[in-house]
């Protein structure tokens, strides 16, 4: 969204509101202001915000996030138009906040919503695509180590939520499959240690060496990694939606969520999901007669994607 502002109206001013870790990511941004928001500062980082933009008024603030510290720390910026999503997206008070809406959409992708955004503004229609420069260095290793892995494949295991995680042995067959068509296989994810146990656990179900660099890399050096592979295999996380973006064809991994609404853009016809008759088994009505996002609860929803599911859509982009 924020690309299409730029590239549709270069003379735009554009300051971007960013938690302190995505801004590790975009940060080589040009054309864009950035102002962190650290969450983590509760009330601080609100009187942070206000203190920074206090002489401000903007033409417009594109109220994106719908959670209730977004809409409170909102009231910190002064601006003429302040757009919000429509009734339907709106959640905790959102609408409170707003003086303007988005246009009513129904079942639409999560980006597709941020979209609306520029269309609510008048910015004209643009083709999909991201500006995410990378630092040289990050580029630079990324392709070193493609230079010595050959052709390889990506396995981001590690969700936010170990509930979202598919099992280890099952990762490793595939890792296994790979390695005999001649793919390396690299683990990657944060420095967390739900990543680093998943990793571990991965590799002692594995018959063949596996790459690791789980909480090694910077999230520059890993979005260039992920540039660099063949295909990325991981469930809804961060590292699914930087390969979408940096054009790797991704193998998403989905049972909690509706991946028409949250799967990597561009890659829809690639994800392996039992959420449909999983939300049909709780709720007993199939995913379109619910509300727009509903949620499957379970810890071993996951369970129920075989290997053979995850096999049969990377053998096809292989």
């Amino acid at each position: 969204m924020v690309t299409r502002i730029r590239t549709q109206w270069p003379d735009a001013e554009i300051t971007w509101v960013i938690g302190k870790i995505e801004y590790q990511l975009v940060r080589l941004m040009p054309n864009v202001r950035f102002v962190i928001f650290d969450k983590k500062e509760k009330q601080a980082a609100v009187k942070k915000l206000k203190q920074t933009l206090a002489s401000e008024k903007f033409d417009a603030l594109l109220m994106m996030q719908v959670a209730l510290r977004a809409n409170l720390a909102s009231k910190a910026i002064r601006a003429r138009r302040r757009i919000g999503f429509d009734w339907a997206r709106s959640k905790e008070l959102h609408w409170w906040f707003t003086n303007e809406r988005i246009a009513a959409r129904q079942h639409a992708h999560v980006l597709t919503g941020f979209m609306d955004f520029a269309d609510q503004l008048g910015v004209p229609q643009a083709p999909l695509s991201w500006d995410i420069p990378l630092e040289e260095p990050a580029t630079e290793w990324a392709l070193k180590q493609a230079k010595k892995l050959g052709k390889f494949a990506v396995i981001s295991a590690a969700a936010s939520k170990a509930e979202r995680n598919w099992l280890a042995p099952r990762y490793a067959q595939v890792a296994q499959q790979l390695v005999a068509q001649g793919i390396a296989v690299v683990l990657c994810g944060g420095p967390g240690k739900l990543d680093r146990q998943l990793a571990s656990d991965i590799k002692h179900s594995s018959s063949v060496p596996l790459y690791d660099f789980v909480g090694s890399t910077s999230l520059h050096q890993m979005a260039a990694l992920l540039q660099q592979a063949t295909l990325v295999i991981a469930p809804d996380t961060g590292p699914t939606h930087i390969a979408a973006a940096m054009g790797t064809p991704v193998v998403g991994l989905y049972a909690h969520s509706n991946p028409r609404r949250t799967g990597p853009v561009n890659n829809l016809d690639n994800v392996v999901s039992v959420y449909d008759e999983v939300i049909e088994e709780q709720k007993g009505k199939a995913w379109d007669q619910l509300p727009w996002g509903t949620r499957a609860k379970g810890s071993d929803l996951m369970q129920r994607i075989s290997v053979p599911m995850v096999w049969e859509k990377v053998a096809r982009l292989i």
